[in-house]
């Protein structure tokens, strides 16, 4: 034992014994992969323009004054920070503090229900800004980076990779948000509002909503969504949309009336009321209409009608198809803007 270990020793000296020599120690640097790189990267060119955004809710529109926190992100130098529209809808007071452990009052400039974003604003100069990329050419499997405010820990960073693209979901005011980001970056209460980045740290989404009953299921509302409601905000103060003045239900149609009327869709929305005044009592739409198409547009659901109804339509008049009673109308309609 002695003699083997004397030799294991002297082949260990020995220098033509060719034995590697000893690594030098690693440092944190060299030991980041890839992933952690591009991970540090983001977060380092996101967080300092991540907020939190404190809200209070007066009790005129509550049993009880109460008060609820997010999330947002500078985008310019001079204040303008998007975040999600239930963040401070309703909201009477609104607080911002930065990174830098600065408080500031926050004014709503705008906020939209119908893709939950709103826009506030606090006065400053030279803040900390994030760079806007788009959802357009997003894939899935790619890195997702999201930044927030969980259960109140400022800044909080988690990653994960894009899970879907092209969802839709249910926004708080009942109509669908398109071109939604699916996403596995663990969100909590708290992180609405914050930004969705990619690897090169330009933010492509706003994280919007989890499914509480299930793990590595959020969504973001997309860039490229968000910079069209911003846009809108600046200009008019609101998004604007186009309203016909119905109330209706999706309902299939037979194959026969399908056939019939050379149809693209097996489905459209049955008028269950008119509204006195609207667009539709003027065009001569009735309680059992079924419409199946707008301005030359198939209409399979009522989300489809509300897809059409962009700022576009408004004051355009359009052909609407409807089916009464087996026959097929086609009727003029001018939509007006919607006013919620």
């Amino acid at each position: 034992m002695r003699l083997a270990l004397t030799l294991v020793e002297d082949l260990e000296d020995s220098p033509s014994s060719g034995a590697a020599k000893p690594s030098p120690i690693l440092t944190d640097g060299s030991l980041l992969d890839a992933y952690s790189n591009a991970v540090v990267s983001a977060a380092d060119r996101i967080s300092p323009a991540v907020v939190k955004i404190d809200v209070r809710r007066n009790a005129k529109q509550h049993r009880s004054e109460s008060g609820g926190s997010g999330s947002g992100f500078l985008f310019t130098p001079d204040g303008l920070i998007l975040t999600n529209s239930h963040v401070v809808s309703g909201a009477s007071e609104v607080g911002v503090s930065l990174r830098d452990g600065h408080s500031l009052d926050a004014d709503i400039l705008g906020d939209d229900p119908h893709t939950d974003l709103a826009l506030v604003r606090v006065s400053g100069s030279k803040l900390p800004t994030v760079q806007f990329g788009t959802s357009r050419g997003i894939r899935v499997g790619q890195l997702a980076i999201a930044i927030g405010n969980p259960y109140g820990f400022e800044c909080t960073v988690t990653a994960g990779v894009v899970s879907a693209l092209g969802r839709s979901m249910r926004a708080y005011s009942g109509r669908l948000i398109d071109d939604v980001i699916q996403t596995d970056a663990a969100l909590n209460p708290g992180n609405s509002g914050g930004p969705l980045s990619n690897s090169r740290g330009e933010v492509i989404g706003v994280n919007t909503a989890i499914i509480m009953a299930a793990q590595g299921i959020c969504f973001a509302t997309a860039i490229d969504t968000a910079k069209v409601v911003v846009a809108q905000i600046l200009r008019h103060g609101r998004v604007r949309r186009g309203w016909l003045g119905i109330a209706g239900q999706n309902m299939p149609l037979s194959r026969r009336m399908v056939r019939y009327h050379e149809l693209e869709i097996e489905s459209g929305v049955r008028i269950a009321s008119v509204e006195s005044g609207s667009p539709a009592e003027k065009a001569g739409l009735r309680e059992g209409d079924v419409v199946v198409s707008y301005d030359g547009m198939a209409v399979a659901g009522i989300d489809d009608v509300h897809r059409l109804l962009t700022e576009t339509r408004v004051g355009q008049e359009a052909p609407i198809v409807v089916l009464r009673r087996g026959e097929k109308l086609v009727r003029p309609i001018v939509a007006t803007e919607l006013v919620r």
